[in-house]
């Protein structure tokens, strides 16, 4: 198959890679090259507000062509493997890339089966998930027909992005029946592997609030390890206890636990501390802590960050800075301090925008507004304001 070669390669075209694409067409660098197979770029922050029924999913499409920088070489395939000896990318029909530098942006990889009986139980009879375009319409569609008996929403252990689009349709849900006067005659259940609502104390105190609001009940330590679709019902494991009880329900949102791609979690860039096998990546400069000639950031790094878009906002300048240095004979000088973003919808006119670092600390980026409250204003941020400066700004390295 044919070789090609690169300056710098950027494996994956989603919001990680085409920022950092963006930023170093602008800052001049050339002979950039994109690995990415999708034709569509799509905003999976929206998603959420799609399955709570505040969103059409085909806002958050666009063609990949349109959001790729300029300048960037567009290589349409799907990477298999990197060998950072030889300093290759192989995707998989076989063909071979070059590069002198690499930045490694692939994403994360949903781990559907990792759920026994999830699979074959999406979609239908009340089982959905907002984490997939296709699927997240179809939790609306659950979500406005039930109107007694029992909703499940959970989230799976280990890290995953937006770790809190689990409870935010929960909210949302409750939210609706509440104001369809159903709520009532609804058990709503939330399950988390953590001990508390949040990492951040500041936040978990406002969401304690949220779910004695609407009346939901909380399984700490605790996440769905089989469906069983047929008869309607989920298995919590308490990984506290080490029991399991078994719940049945009316609709149930599902996430599935994820990783890193098989191809990174099994190749020579992954960190072997975990069974995830995320890139392994120095959380302050991310560069690869043994390959100096290789970058990494967003879903697929090993950085302790909260997996958002808003970290790999913050994430992409530092890379940026330091890849040229790198290239420049320097070393790295920026850091990256671990700031996230979860704008947490606590009603369908409310949001709760947590903002932390690696301190777990409240990081507040709009000094107007106490972000340790919910706010009416952060919702129409979260529908129409991120989604404006992430096609218009962020893609195009400008914030």
């Amino acid at each position: 198959m044919s070789t090609s070669s690169h300056r710098v390669v950027i494996v994956g075209g989603g919001s990680a890679g085409v920022t950092v694409a963006a930023r170093l067409r602008r800052a001049g660098v050339r002979d950039v090259a994109m690995v990415e197979p999708s034709q569509d770029h799509w905003y999976q922050p929206l998603w959420t507000l799609v399955g709570g029924g505040l969103a059409d999913v085909a806002r958050s499409r666009r063609p990949q062509s349109s959001v790729m920088p300029k300048g960037v070489t567009w290589i349409q395939g799907r990477a298999a493997a990197v060998d950072p000896q030889a300093c290759t990318v192989t995707l998989e029909d076989g063909r071979t890339v070059g590069y002198e530098y690499l930045v490694m942006a692939p994403g994360i990889q949903l781990n559907w089966g990792g759920i026994t009986g999830l699979p074959g139980a999406l979609g239908r009879d009340g089982v959905s998930s907002n984490y997939d375009h296709a699927l997240a319409p179809r939790t609306w569609d659950f979500v406005r027909a039930t109107t007694r008996g029992t909703a499940v929403f959970a989230q799976p252990a280990g890290a995953i992005k937006c770790a809190g689009a689990p409870q935010k349709i929960a909210y949302l849900a409750a939210d609706y029946w509440r104001r369809q006067g159903v709520l009532k005659d609804i058990d709503v259940h939330l399950v988390l592997p953590t001990p508390g609502m949040f990492g951040v104390p500041e936040f978990a105190r406002i969401l304690e609030k949220v779910v004695e609001r609407y009346g939901i009940t909380v399984h700490f330590n605790s996440e769905v390890v089989e469906v069983d679709g047929g008869a309607r019902e989920v298995i919590i494991r308490d990984n506290a206890n080490d029991t399991k009880e078994r719940i049945g329900y009316d609709v149930f949102h599902a996430v599935p636990p994820q990783s890193a791609p098989d191809w990174v979690r099994q190749g020579p860039l992954a960190d072997t501390s975990t069974p995830a096998g995320y890139v392994a990546l120095d959380k302050h400069t991310l560069r690869h802590v043994t390959y100096g000639n290789v970058f990494g950031l967003g879903d697929a790094g090993s950085t302790p960050n909260s997996k958002t878009g808003a970290a790999v906002r913050h994430q992409a300048p530092v890379l940026v800075k330091n890849l040229q240095e790198v290239m420049s004979g320097g070393e790295p000088s920026a850091e990256y301090d671990g700031y996230a973003s979860c704008p947490l919808t606590t009603a369908r006119d409310r949001m709760l925008l947590a903002e932390f670092d690696y301190s777990l600390k409240p990081a507040p980026s709009i000094p107007i507004l106490d972000t340790t409250h919910e706010h009416r204003d952060f919702g129409l941020l979260k529908k129409y304001g991120l989604p404006t400066l992430y096609w218009n700004l962020m893609l195009k390295g400008l914030a």
